[in-house]
């Protein structure tokens, strides 16, 4: 009697496996197999009582209502995410302000914005522009400097007044307090968005300076400059 009570055991147990098929994670199908396994192999001197066998069927009805919940949350978050997404292409066109420390030069000797903001007062503040190369091309000595925003602007020339040739840059702060020690520095650029991806799983501004950020690095959008002649 006992080798039937546990050649009984054992069954139910490789039923148990055979229903779960090397999936450790319950599924409504996997459940349902579960329970069948479970009253094909149970002991015939020890059936399952009622009690039990009802508090199996509360948990299988608990487990359709959460699958219909989750199905219903994924879609909220599908029509969400379009909602969102809808949303961030009408900043195509707009003037965006984002993190960035890139700048362009369209190579004429026209003045380019360079912003920054500095997390305290500073004792000495250094601008460092490079090209594309990574070889400087600029140094700009701005001495001390108040905490927020800092702007000035990068008139296109080398340390020794040469025009540089158009193209995209990269701009380098340092900056330090009256002890010497190094100021924190978050910087800003400038750029007309013309198109915006999704294929990364979340949105990217590409703007027609070069740059390319996530939508959470956006600070402000105006609208685009008035080149409209009367």
């Amino acid at each position: 009697m006992v080798d039937s009570v546990s050649s009984s055991t054992a069954a139910t147990s490789g039923g148990f496996a055979q229903a779960l098929g090397g999936n450790k994670s319950l599924g409504r199908e996997a459940f349902l197999k579960l329970l069948v396994a479970q009253l094909k192999n149970q002991d015939p001197l020890k059936p399952q009582d009622n009690s039990a066998f009802v508090a199996e069927l509360a948990q299988f009805s608990s487990l359709e209502q959460t699958m219909g919940i989750n199905d219903r949350l994924d879609l909220l978050s599908a029509q969400s995410q379009g909602l969102q997404n809808s949303q961030v292409t009408s900043l195509v066109g707009k003037l965006a302000t984002v993190r960035g420390s890139l700048i362009t030069s369209d190579g004429k000797g026209v003045g380019v914005p360079v912003a920054f903001s500095l997390d305290g007062n500073t004792e000495k503040t250094t601008v460092t522009i490079r090209d594309a190369g990574g070889n400087t091309v600029r140094t700009i000595d701005l001495g001390e400097r108040a905490e927020g925003l800092t702007q000035i602007t990068w008139d296109g020339r080398d340390d020794a007044g040469n025009i540089q040739p158009a193209g995209t840059y990269s701009v380098a702060i340092q900056a330090t307090g009256d002890t010497g020690a190094p100021v924190a520095v978050s910087q800003e650029t400038k750029g007309t968005v013309q198109a915006v991806s999704f294929d990364k799983g979340y949105p990217v501004l590409h703007l027609n300076t070069g740059v390319s950020v996530p939508v959470a690095d956006l600070l402000k959008v105006d609208s685009p400059p008035n080149t409209s002649k009367p």
